[in-house]
């Protein structure tokens, strides 16, 4: 049954770009070094150009970049309208969207509203202000309990472990109030009943828009607005399912949020073409319409993919229901393996399923907390079954999001040292939270040197040794590379991507899932995917590229085929 097709936009082509993007997302501060101080830097991606150009993406999304004290890899923001110094400057990141326009690859920036650094100029105002003053009144402060206040205002608890609530110290030095955040204590949330937060993030908005930025990803876009006065003090009942389902959690996915966006909507349509956004929403499935919507953000990410296990049943069922949803709504779809909070699906792919160390469908940090012994992977099957995962993914209407080093077929770094760790995760629940500096280590350019080409001086998270083997360098030599398959799958991506909608064919078996689309100039490409054991029949036509090879005129297990069927 086929899906709804979007019409497009024929009054203004590329305000459409972002439907069927193949986006890159770039982890500053780890993906090249230009000035050999271990960390990655702005200047290190516009060096890196013409390598996102050659591999054929769409966009880049550049994870924070702005001053921080790294106390979450960048998410808590000191300034939202500037770079980090030890990333560059302002100049420099108008030379990197220059450059990065001047191949054809829009910019995505990561905003993050939820929170400020503690800091940021208005925190450190807050602190030195009084209780009730405006300046606390932008960040949720609250007197504790108890008969000095001693107690925290309630119990609620922070997503990196321990409490949600800090007290501070008032001006004349004595214990005050307390504080709210949902993650770390040095990122404090802010206050979205205040006006002046709407305004001041309005005019963030503009001023990278200005810039040349093209998009945004809206980080924690479902936890803006919340419900502080709300009884919900005893930790079992703010988890009770019913409240996420209805939106009537305290703190996640409340209605009132999408006014924000409307008003964000408004300041993206100022511009020729329409800035573009996309919101990471950890909400029920049944809502996250709202945050894709045309009068929203546009697109929000679904990580359901992410989430399922190598299985054509539940593919079918994502696939299905999210397109569904995006026709619905009139949004696109987004898909993701891999990402910078997630082990990498290469490795995920590899890990044996139902041992408590992980498998497809988690995210791999079981086997993390157990150790990470890389000879618990079977690499080669994690790397075939993410070729041809990727493949799929990359066939479907909707946007693509790709992680820096999957083109590599990077694996997860299991083992790092208690001493180079940096996720806060790791450090507040120990044995509960791995933290996710595995997927951080920054890439091998080279198969020598320091830091594998990375930099000139080392890196600031340990490189393990077998990076060596998946160095750009060294794949680009080898016509049967992950980095040749990436190249030639977004390739061919871009010439076949025409009308937003597949409609599914019947399959040989359970274990194959076949879909066809409408291509560029009319004709009919078909996608299948193996995942079972078996080899399975391909539909008679050219095949354009499999994940591995074909043989005889079948799809091997674990494997996804491109085929151009001839009318």
């Amino acid at each position: 049954m086929p899906t709804t097709a979007h019409e497009p936009d024929r009054t203004n082509p590329s305000a459409d770009w972002w439907r069927q993007a193949a986006v890159y997302q770039i982890y500053p501060r780890s993906f090249a070094d230009s000035n050999a101080d271990g960390l990655g830097d702005i200047r290190g991606i516009t060096s890196r150009v013409p390598y996102l150009a050659k591999l054929g993406i769409d966009a880049v999304w550049l994870s924070p970049f702005y001053p921080s004290a790294l106390a979450d890899g960048g998410y808590d923001v000191d300034d939202y309208r500037n770079v980090d110094p030890r990333l560059g400057s302002l100049e420099d990141f108008d030379e990197m969207v220059s450059a990065l326009h001047g191949a054809g690859i829009k910019v995505i920036a990561d905003i993050v509203p939820n929170h400020t650094s503690d800091r940021h100029v208005w925190f450190q105002e807050a602190l030195a202000a009084a209780p009730g003053s405006p300046a606390r009144n932008r960040y949720i402060f609250r007197d504790g309990r108890g008969e000095h206040g001693e107690l925290p205002p309630n119990e609620w608890t922070s997503i990196f472990g321990g409490g949600a609530w800090e007290r501070v110290t008032e001006a004349d030095g004595t214990p005050g109030q307390w504080y709210f955040h949902l993650f770390a204590k040095e990122q404090p949330d802010l206050n979205w009943d205040n006006s002046e937060v709407h305004e001041d993030f309005l005019t963030t908005l503009r001023f990278w828009s200005d810039r040349g930025v093209d998009g945004f990803r809206v980080d924690v876009a479902h936890g803006l607005k919340k419900d502080m006065d709300a009884v919900h003090d005893d930790l079992e009942t703010i988890h009770r399912a019913d409240l996420f389902a209805l939106g009537e959690h305290p703190l996640w996915d409340r209605d009132e949020v999408h006014s924000i966006y409307a008003e964000w909507r408004r300041v993206f349509n100022e511009y020729t073409p329409p800035r573009a956004a996309v919101a990471e929403a950890w909400v029920h499935a049944d809502r996250r319409a709202r945050y894709a919507s045309p009068d929203g953000l546009g697109q929000a990410f679904n990580f359901d993919l992410l989430q399922a296990d190598f299985d054509a049943a539940q593919f079918r069922e994502v696939i299905t229901k999210n397109l569904a949803e995006a026709a619905a709504t009139g949004a696109s779809s987004t898909w993701v393996f891999s990402n910078h909070d997630v082990v990498r699906h290469a490795t995920r792919y590899g890990l044996p399923k139902g041992t408590g160390r992980g498998g497809a469908g988690t995210d791999g940090k079981d086997w993390l907390l157990d150790g990470g012994d890389p000879a618990e992977v079977d690499a080669a099957l994690g790397l075939r079954r993410a070729k041809a995962a990727t493949l799929l993914m990359l066939a479907l209407p909707g946007s693509a999001y790709l992680y820096q080093g999957e083109e590599l077929g990077l694996q997860e770094v299991g083992r790092i040292p208690e001493q180079d760790r940096q996720d806060p995760t790791y450090f507040r629940n120990r044995g509960v939270e791995i933290g996710r500096d595995g997927c951080r280590v920054p890439l091998p350019w080279e198969p020598t040197g320091t830091s594998f080409g990375f930099g000139a001086n080392g890196s600031h998270l340990p490189q393990p040794a077998w990076f060596k083997d998946y160095a750009v360098s060294v794949e680009e030599q080898d016509a049967g590379s992950t980095l040749a398959f990436y190249r030639r799958a977004l390739a061919l991506r871009h010439e076949l991507v025409g009308e937003e909608h597949l409609e599914w064919a019947d399959a040989a078996d359970d274990d194959v899932l076949h879909f066809a689309r409408t291509a560029r100039d009319g004709g009919a490409w078909h996608v299948v995917a193996n995942f079972g054991a078996a080899p399975t029949e391909l539909p008679e036509g050219e095949v354009l590229l499999s994940s591995v090879e074909v043989e005889g005129g079948k799809l091997p297990g674990d494997a996804t085929a491109w085929v151009r069927v001839q009318a």
